[in-house]
């Protein structure tokens, strides 16, 4: 995780162009062979911190109250992680918000971002197969039905947090990412979260 905040940072102050993989391994004290190890570029070096949200909100679907139904998990655990305060820091969202802005026009970076959202789908996928209990009262399996129902929250909060990082709004209140992912779930009305 040091060699990724030091990208950020990096990357924060210098822009990603002119930072180098020799730079941020520099910075968090490794050789570059060790950077190389671990990372093929310096925009795969930023994995670690948008995993670590992606499996934040897995994890707080994948724990909310068992009696929730999945969609009132899914705005459960969407506000949870990521209202300051509640799951994440202010610090944490304004530095989030300030790495998505640098994936516009990074063609590299988009594919990283692409890549973890990708990776969450399928394990927010398995998370709704949990709390979905099958023919046998044991949890589903994931189906095609379960993958899209991942895929269809993926994306409302997914939009919702790079909607929030465009623009200047405070981390919280109206316009915060929490609140702007909890009514994009809710826009979905009665989508068929289950099994089916």
């Amino acid at each position: 995780m040091e060699i990724a905040r030091a990208a950020a940072s990096l990357f924060m102050a210098n822009g990603l162009r002119a930072t180098r993989a020799e730079d941020i391994a520099r910075a968090a004290g490794v050789a570059p062979r060790t950077f190389y190890r671990y990372f093929a570029t310096k925009e795969e070096a930023l994995v670690p911190l948008f995993s670590e949200g992606a499996h934040r909100w897995v994890r707080a679907v994948r724990e909310a109250p068992a009696g929730l139904p999945v969609a009132e998990a899914l705005r459960h655990a969407t506000a949870h992680t990521l209202t300051p305060g509640g799951g994440v820091s202010e610090a944490s969202l304004e530095w989030f918000r300030t790495l998505l802005r640098l994936i516009d026009g990074n063609p590299a970076l988009t594919k990283v971002w692409a890549e973890i959202c990708q990776t969450a789908e399928r394990e927010l996928a398995q998370a709704l197969a949990a709390r979905s209990p099958g023919d046998d009262g044991a949890s589903a399996a994931v189906t095609p039905a379960l993958r899209f129902a991942a895929a269809i929250a993926g994306a409302a909060v997914r939009v919702a947090v790079q909607t929030w990082a465009a623009g200047d709004r405070p981390a919280d209140g109206p316009d915060g990412p929490a609140a702007l992912a909890v009514r994009n779930l809710e826009a979905l009305g009665e989508f068929a979260w289950g099994s089916g």
